[in-house]
């Protein structure tokens, strides 16, 4: 037995030096400069791969938008690189339709969770395609920069928003998407029905008008399935002109820290309390009597 236990204790060795992996002892440093958050928004799955692929020069320090510019520069400094460039993306939320302004058809009381509820028919909200309001967003935000309003609509903290990706994967109407700070023009909806019917619904909602598309310049927004959708392509040509015809304030100019600006011709909102299926149907014969 004791010379068995010492064959295998000598194999064992010799693996070790035949199949040692030199490991740069910066990467170890680097990764205790990290915020070690770990949410992906980089591109790498956490702080590991990414300090593994700083010290390989794959990638810039600044590609980490968690850390603050200081502390990516002392990281820059330690290895002898550019710090690079890397605007900031944050979660964006393609609805407006919180309960003082959009019709709840039916009452769930099942589990508190935007997933389940989808399950139920939907979920129960007029706009077969708004925010449901459970809060499954906020949830799964490690860093807390989701919160949810008076109304029922998440609301996101820019400054505090790793654009790591979670309340994507998580609504179930997929009304979340990452952006760049600097797109500013953005469509608070995602509704596909038209016009007349689809007001009766949400008093927000895109209605398919066009006078965004009319009023941009040519191929920043168009209208498909019934939708306005800019084209971030072409963002150096937005401007607020797109938003200041837009009637029912669908489609809004957002300025440094997500303040949220609508046009001139919105509908102003003064509404606090929830909408009752009665005001909802007033208000959709108040809007038809004043446009005949």
């Amino acid at each position: 037995m004791s010379a068995l236990g010492l064959m295998l204790a000598s194999i064992l060795v010799l693996a070790n030096k035949r199949l040692f992996v030199f490991e740069d002892p910066r990467i170890d440093q680097v990764e205790d400069l990290l915020p070690k958050a770990n949410c992906g928004a980089c591109g790498t799955a956490g702080c590991r791969p990414f300090a593994e692929m700083l010290v390989q020069g794959r990638i810039e320090p600044a590609k980490c938008t968690v850390n603050s510019k200081d502390m990516n520069q002392v990281i820059a400094n330690f290895l002898g690189v550019d710090l690079g460039k890397e605007e900031k993306r944050v979660a964006r939320l393609a609805c407006a339709g919180g309960t003082h302004v959009a019709y709840i058809r039916a009452s769930y009381g099942g589990v508190e969770s935007c997933r389940a509820a989808a399950l139920v028919s939907g979920g129960g909200k007029g706009c077969a395609w708004g925010c449901l309001g459970l809060g499954d967003c906020a949830e799964v935000c490690d860093f807390d920069a989701i919160h949810m309003n008076r109304h029922g609509l998440p609301v996101v903290t820019e400054a505090d928003c790793t654009a790591c990706g979670d309340c994507v994967d998580v609504c179930p109407k997929d009304l979340f998407s990452l952006h760049p700070v600097s797109h500013q023009l953005w469509v608070a909806c995602n509704n596909q029905a038209f016009g007349d019917e689809a007001e009766k619904e949400c008093e927000v909602i895109c209605t398919a008008c066009g006078r965004c598309a009319q009023d941009s310049p040519e191929g920043l927004i168009e209208i498909r399935d019934n939708l306005a959708v800019v084209d971030y392509a072409k963002n150096s040509l937005a401007s607020r002109i797109a938003i200041e015809r837009c009637p029912t304030g669908a489609i809004v100019w957002l300025e440094k820290g997500g303040r949220v600006e609508k046009g001139r011709d919105a509908r102003k909102v003064v509404r606090k309390e929830a909408l009752q299926p009665e005001l909802a149907r007033a208000g959709s014969r108040s809007r038809v009597a004043a446009r005949a």
